[in-house]
């Protein structure tokens, strides 16, 4: 069954592919081979996907929730993180039977003139994603290094450098060094809460928070929406559909089911491990802040707690005194800064998707990246400059709230697309991803305007600088 081949719109011949260096790179083995084989050959799309659900943004809105609310909000990270499994494997099964992107679909399905709104808002999104990548990076920098933040923020956008020297090696060198980050990251994460002293998770409170959710305390909505809005990307929707197809995929019915299959389980795979570190996160915060008031560090600074708070910064200031060692503070901001770089990885590789899907524009990848990264380093240094590192956390949990509001603009067409028979064919949405995909976008878009107004005057209050 030649699936693509009966799909309408331009042929395949007369369409450019979805990041054409490393299209098609990836060898496969024939449908037959066994598990590991497969796995193996399948292995690294999700992955890359991955890292923007624990991304700095993530830190922000997790570090905020935890020591407010203790695990009040871990239902919310846990349902954000099913979402996103579930958009995710619509995006994947999207590439794998089109052999389109979903911004090439947007771009051959829809009326021509949606193409610049929709390509105009996902460049926010992808600038707003950079935002808080950059800041996360400095933010590292900075306690690592004790740079100064502008200089940080400035050095951050040098790691195009970085991409460019990674896009010669293949997608497999690029698969590996973020998947060395993530591990990094979940290391630092493990070894905080399971072998530093004075910390012992209650799990059955934990347990309790998972089964009975609710957000009844004043600022919790706010903070659950940047935690969805940090968790379930858009951009990650057009770049999963891309990466698929960086295998040499074939077009057969056992090929298109295998290829299926396997990304679906390395979907649920990779994201496990994505709501692992976010509740880790948030489980560290609700153990070493919630409650206090403040904290005494070296010299006898008193750091006080407020919602308010710079949670990233107080998080590496006050995690050495309250756990007895100078390693916590070290590892946390070790895995801000792998946390940073392996998102802007996968960030620049977004932003050609969707740059070369919905306007056919082909610009060299360092152009594109300078252009992505000064979008994101101007509004830094500017905020930074007008209220110093205090505008940090404002700018980090914005920019989340950005993206939650910029969802709908990926979520409707991808399930739109998906749910084709006409497109999709045989594997068009089943049931289950049809009911959940729709509950969770019509959810996530009901809560996106649920919190506009607050979303709103917070905005303005950033700008403006109070």
């Amino acid at each position: 069954m030649e699936t693509r081949q009966n799909n309408p719109g331009p042929p395949p011949a007369e369409r450019r592919r979805s990041l054409e260096g490393v299209h098609g790179t990836v060898p496969v083995p024939p449908a037959q081979a066994g598990f590991w084989r497969q796995w193996r050959a399948f292995a690294g799309p999700a992955l890359l996907v991955s890292v923007g659900y624990m991304d700095p943004g993530n830190w922000g809105t997790d570090l905020a929730g935890g020591a407010q609310f203790k695990y009040g909000l871990l239902w919310v990270v846990a349902a954000a993180s099913a979402m996103a499994l579930v958009l995710q494997v619509i995006a994947a099964r999207l590439g794998l039977v089109t052999g389109r992107d979903l911004a090439q679909c947007c771009r051959d399905f829809y009326p021509r003139w949606t193409r610049w709104p929709n390509w105009i808002a996902m460049e926010i999104a992808i600038a707003a994603t950079d935002l808080a990548e950059s800041l996360g990076s400095a933010v590292a920098l900075n306690l690592l290094f004790h740079i100064p933040m502008t200089w940080a923020v400035l050095i951050t956008a040098l790691d195009v450098l970085l991409l460019l020297a990674l896009m010669g090696f293949g997608m497999r060198i690029i698969e590996a060094l973020v998947a060395v980050l993530v591990v990094t990251i979940g290391v630092c994460y493990a070894i905080e809460i399971f072998v530093l002293p004075q910390l012992q998770p209650d799990l059955f409170d934990m347990g309790r928070a998972l089964a009975q959710p609710n957000l009844r305390a004043e600022g919790m909505i706010v903070v659950a929406i940047g935690m969805i809005g940090a968790t379930v990307m858009p951009h990650n929707l057009f770049l999963h559909s891309a990466l698929v197809q960086t295998r040499q995929l074939k077009t057969d019915e056992a090929s298109v089911r295998t290829a299926i299959r396997y990304n679906t389980f390395d979907s649920t795979v990779a994201l496990t491990v994505a709501f692992f570190v976010n509740a880790a996160i948030l489980v560290l915060a609700a153990l070493v802040f919630y409650g206090k008031q403040s904290v005494t560090v070296a010299g006898g600074q008193v750091v006080p707690f407020s919602p308010d708070s710079d949670w990233i910064r107080i998080a590496h200031l006050t995690l050495a005194p309250l756990l007895g060692t100078t390693l916590a503070s070290t590892l946390f901001a070790i895995a801000l800064l792998a946390s940073g770089q392996s998102s802007t990885i996968t960030g620049t590789l977004a932003g050609q998707v969707v740059m070369e899907g919905f306007m056919s524009w082909r610009i060299r990848p360092w152009v594109r990246r300078m252009i992505s990264r000064t979008l994101a380093v101007v509004p830094a240094i500017w905020i930074i400059s007008i209220r110093g590192n205090g505008g940090v956390t404002d700018l980090v949990n914005l920019s989340q709230v950005i993206l939650c509001l910029l969802l709908p603009f990926a979520m409707f067409p991808l399930l739109h697309f998906t749910s084709s028979r006409r497109l999709m064919g045989r594997w068009a949405n089943g049931w289950f991803l049809t009911v959940f995909g729709w509950g969770s976008a019509v959810l996530i878009t009901a809560m996106a305007l649920y919190s506009l107004p607050e979303s709103l005057r917070d905005a303005w209050r950033i700008i403006r600088g109070g």
